[in-house]
């Protein structure tokens, strides 16, 4: 099962094709800004039974070098057999579509970005007939984005940056940087970029701190995890409010009681507790016949 960050190392191409010239840069090449962009169906399977399926496929066009296909992986960890089925990706990519193919691999943390970043060839050492030579993008070519204007003049980029780096201690100055940025922004513009680098950033210590970013700073906008983070607010103070009265009537709260309280998520059933506890002479009388 592919996890949120995988989606969003690449799926961030699909939704700004113009990302990869603005990337490229840091890879130690200088594509232009493409004039045209499609994204293509990433389903390379052929009429034998082997399933093969690249992560994003982008056509790509220039006015300087024309049209070309780029194939963006998104890759957690070493992976002995991944490089001989890239190989197969771009040979494929190039014969189905006739055009030129380049790859380009993102990932999260040092030690896999320099094993993607391997040149790799097919056939004896004198003869090597395919050569594979990937791009990388990772946390050792990415800029750390930590000041707010620099992420206001791209914000997609800055949201990679946070991806890119999420294993990294620099990673906390980053997505500061972009909320700060995203107040600015209009609420179909900061929406994508608030799930992308919630995405990339689920696996990492840096979650916690966007989430709080975003109910705090972004709490404006209607995103699927500033309503979670809202919904999860209003349900602490819901149980908060359980245990004050408690309190304040001088009643004894056994742990379990207590216990039970924090960890009740249903708000509904925190409001049957709170009506109970005004005339309770018992904690353990809010819960009823349950």
């Amino acid at each position: 099962m592919v996890s949120p960050p995988h989606e969003a190392m690449h799926r961030i191409f699909q939704h700004d094709p113009g990302l990869f010239s603005r990337v490229s840069r840091f890879l130690g090449v200088d594509m232009p800004p493409p004039v045209g962009a499609a994204i293509l169906p990433t389903d390379l399977t052929e009429a034998s039974p082997v399933e093969r399926r690249v992560d994003t496929l982008l056509r790509l066009e220039t006015a300087e070098q024309g049209a070309f296909l780029l194939a963006v992986e998104a890759q957690g960890k070493k992976h002995p057999e991944k490089q001989a089925s890239w190989a197969c990706y771009v040979s494929y990519l190039w014969t189905k579509y006739r055009l030129p193919t380049a790859l380009l691999v993102v990932c999260q943390d040092h030690t896999t970005a320099k094993w993607a970043g391997q040149q790799v060839s097919s056939g004896p050492a004198q003869v090597p007939t395919l050569t594979l030579r990937p791009l990388v993008a990772g946390p050792h070519n990415m800029p750390v984005i930590t000041d707010p204007e620099e992420a206001r003049a791209d914000l997609v980029l800055a949201s990679l940056a946070a991806i890119t780096h999420a294993a990294e201690p620099a990673v906390n100055g980053i997505p500061k940087a972009l909320s700060a940025a995203l107040q600015d922004a209009p609420e179909a513009v900061a929406d994508p970029i608030i799930e992308f680098t919630a995405q990339g950033l689920a696996r990492s210590p840096a979650k916690d701190l966007w989430r709080n970013l975003v109910a705090v700073d972004l709490s404006f906008y209607k995103s699927y995890i500033a309503e979670e983070i809202r919904t999860e607010g209003e349900i602490h103070r819901g149980a908060q409010d359980v245990l004050l009265v408690l309190e304040q009537r001088g009643l004894d709260i056994p742990d379990a009681v207590r216990s039970r309280v924090l960890e009740c998520h249903d708000p509904e059933i925190l409001r049957q507790w709170l009506a109970r506890a005004v005339i309770a002479t018992e904690a353990e009388q809010i819960f009823g016949d349950e």
